[in-house]
């Protein structure tokens, strides 16, 4: 008994040990010198910028994305620079969905973006109040609302789902329900066609109230100080689809 409880300690002190020399074997090494340190947009480079280029800019960061070629940054250095001020590009309105990584999605880092969640993408007084400011105020050139497949506040509103405020919140995207009518089948969340079809409109009616209940944000694109535009980000696959 005493000998098998010894060669028992004795085989996993080994593999323990061949363990810990395959982790150490495995290690990998990042050449700090292909690590980009980013120095945060300064306030000229960002008037500089206009609406197209931070579209295209974006555009090309989710490219990146989708092929698993972002950019390697030194977070640490961005916290500092940005510190004293910001000067992001784009103000980019997400759902609270954790499968929507906004700055992982367009290659961003810190500085870069300013991002405004709520469930479901929707415009309200707020939203619009952060959108006034990150633009009329912090000069960001781009406005991008920011839907998503297989969203779960699409779902609930097309079943018509009822707890707690989560009832309220849901109004906020019935008429983007109302509005879709193309797709056949049942008006369920099970009925992917409808879901998609609700998720574009949403986007739509989310930047027609912007339009209509900002005065300042639709004489700044009038004027072409800003952009304002529309996607779907697709969860199979990462792309996201401009509409």
């Amino acid at each position: 008994m005493r000998q098998n409880l010894v060669l028992l300690v004795s085989l996993l002190a080994f593999s323990t040990t061949m363990t810990s020399q395959q982790s150490e074997s495995e290690t990998i090494e990042i050449d700090k010198s292909k690590i980009l340190v980013e120095s945060v947009l300064s306030a000229e480079e960002q008037a500089a910028l206009t609406p197209l280029d931070v579209f295209n800019i974006l555009s090309a960061g989710n490219e990146r994305f989708v092929m698993s070629d972002l950019t390697a940054r030194d977070h640490s250095m961005q916290i500092r620079e940005s510190a004293e001020s910001q000067y992001p590009k784009a103000i980019v309105l997400s759902c609270v969905d954790s499968r929507v990584p906004v700055e992982d999605v367009f290659d961003k880092g810190i500085g870069d973006i300013f991002v405004a969640r709520v469930a479901g993408n929707f415009i309200n007084d707020d939203i619009l109040g952060s959108m006034e400011f990150a633009t009329k105020v912090a000069g960001a050139k781009l406005i991008l609302v920011l839907g998503h497949e297989n969203c779960g506040a699409i779902h609930a509103a097309i079943d018509g789902a009822e707890l707690g405020h989560i009832t309220n919140m849901l109004k906020n995207i019935e008429p983007a329900v109302k509005m879709s009518t193309k797709s056949e089948g049942p008006r369920t969340s099970k009925n992917r066609l409808l879901v998609h079809e609700v998720s574009e409109n949403n986007v739509r009616v989310a930047i027609d109230k912007i339009k209509t209940d900002s005065p300042i944000l639709n004489e700044m694109m009038n004027k072409g100080e800003i952009d304002i535009r529309g996607a779907v980000y697709d969860m199979d696959t990462g792309v996201v689809n401009f509409l």
